[in-house]
């Protein structure tokens, strides 16, 4: 399929629209990125015209956007028109498409809406010839709220779009930290030979937030840490970590390796996972209320969950993931850490040195950063006994790449839907393993009416994580 000349973007009037998509889309066309023939249309339920959804686009731009990448917003904002739609009834899709028109290199539809409005939506599209050979589909989630919601979503879209059209987003995989994960392992010989169980102790993923509800209350009390992070995020960096080299880097070769990994997840045991939700506490010196204050009512939904995962395959037997999620921790981080094995025999024992172990650490957000601590002799006459410490090895993105403009992950997934890349999108293999194991953690804490541990916001979460990785004689990285 050819570069779209047309974007359809359903919820262009919503908070992603407006903090995300637009903002990447005029970056895009401040570098020069988009064809000049693109038409970008938003749709919604609110009653604009053109005229007013580019108000309201210029002012997402000025609150959203850092004033050095606005550039050429005004012959951005000449790209955009609107048209008003309620997706849960058929009868506007006709003018909708009379507004996107005949594009003459195809159209790329970006669908971020409540799921119940999924199968409505794709019905309409396809009634009113908005689902041809030429139309590739994007998809933001939430897909599903388990296994078989998800399969019921998918089902939907595949009616009308076949796979190498359907492209499902985790905007993770749009981060440049997350895309260096796979240069880092598969550009370099220094780490592949070593990137096993003979070397590796175990790996730990943290995604820390440091908010709590903010504007997505209804959301998160139906979906839980488990679902809103652990089930996409976090088992896309594993399966990034994790899987075996593709062949090539292109959407089928790399989607192919981490779909083995995925289905190679050890069913989670008892006593191998840890959940919680947040008490009043203070958040960078400021007092922030409970999740049960926040909701205005008791819950049992985790806003915390740690695990210890296991992958049964040959590379990975026997290293431990440990993953680590949870909202209200003190700083909003998410990174990954790998810890090497410990040398076999230390020749500085006898002198009086301790080794430590290398660790890697990947920096995704706020920082992209590359860390690898290494053992060094300190300085001096070593009358007293040799002395070594870890030195890192520190590789900070902005200053490695000084030139580039640091982009919104929305930048890269909106132009590879554009251009009909499919390697940063997530298949629906991917996403069907993922909710498998997902599923099967949710039935066990229901079997075993696991209730969530409560914890102080601004703590790391509940003790017993703590104790989840110290039995083992792990140390979480802070």
């Amino acid at each position: 399929m050819s570069h779209s000349d047309r974007l359809l973007l359903f919820g262009a009037t919503g908070d992603l629209a407006r903090r995300m998509l637009l903002p990447s889309l005029c970056a895009l066309h401040a570098d020069e990125l988009l064809d000049p023939a693109l038409e970008i249309v938003g749709t919604a339920r609110s009653d604009l015209d053109d005229a007013g959804f580019r108000n309201m686009a210029r002012e997402a731009l000025e609150q959203y956007l850092p004033a050095d990448r606005r550039g050429s917003m005004a012959t951005f904002l000449n790209r955009l028109s609107y048209q008003t739609l309620d997706a849960s009834t058929p009868e506007g899709f006709g003018d909708l498409a009379r507004k996107v028109g005949t594009p003459q290199h195809g159209l790329a539809i970006f669908l971020s809406t409540a799921p119940s409005l999924f199968e409505p939506t794709i019905r309409g599209l396809a009634a009113s010839g908005l689902a041809g050979e030429e139309v590739r589909i994007g998809l933001e989630k939430p897909l599903g709220t388990d296994l078989e919601s998800s399969r019921v979503i998918n089902d939907a879209v595949a009616e009308a779009f076949p796979e190498d059209r359907i492209f499902r987003i985790d905007h993770y995989l749009g981060k440049e930290t997350v895309q260096n994960l796979l240069a880092l392992r598969f550009a370099n010989l220094l780490f592949e030979p070593l990137w096993n169980a003979n070397h590796i102790d175990h790996v730990q993923i943290t995604v820390a937030e440091t908010v709590g509800l903010e504007s997505r209350v209804g959301y998160y009390d139906d979906s839980g840490a488990l679902r809103d992070m652990v089930q996409n995020h976090m088992l896309q960096l594993l399966a990034l970590v994790a899987m075996e080299p593709p062949v090539s880097y292109d959407a089928t070769a790399v989607r192919d390796e981490k779909v083995k990994v995925l289905r190679s997840l050890r069913p989670v045991a008892s006593g191998e996972t840890v959940t919680g939700q947040y008490r009043a506490g203070a958040i960078g010196g400021q007092a922030v209320p409970g999740y049960d204050e926040e909701l205005g009512k008791d819950s049992a939904t985790e806003t915390f969950v740690a695990i210890k995962a296991h992958i049964d395959n040959w590379r990975w037997q026997g290293v431990p993931f440990y993953l680590r999620t949870g909202k209200r921790l003190p700083e909003r981080t998410t990174e990954i850490i790998v810890h090497f094995r410990s040398v076999p025999h230390s020749i500085f024992a006898g002198k009086g040195a301790k080794t430590q172990p290398n660790k890697l650490v990947i920096g995704i957000q706020p920082r992209e950063n590359i860390t690898l601590s290494l053992m060094a002799k300190v300085p001096g006459l070593d009358r007293g006994g040799i002395r070594l410490r870890p030195v890192p090895l520190d590789i900070a993105m902005d200053d490695a790449f000084a030139g580039p403009q640091k982009r919104i992950a929305y930048e890269r997934l909106l132009l590879d839907l554009i251009e009909g890349d499919q390697t940063l999108f997530v298949r629906r293999d991917e996403v069907e393993a993922q909710w498998q194991w997902i599923d099967a953690i949710r039935a066990g804490w229901e079997e075993q009416d696991l209730e969530p541990k409560t914890y102080t916001a601004g703590s790391w979460g509940p003790s017993a994580a703590i104790a989840l990785a110290e039995r083992d004689g792990v140390t979480w990285h802070e």
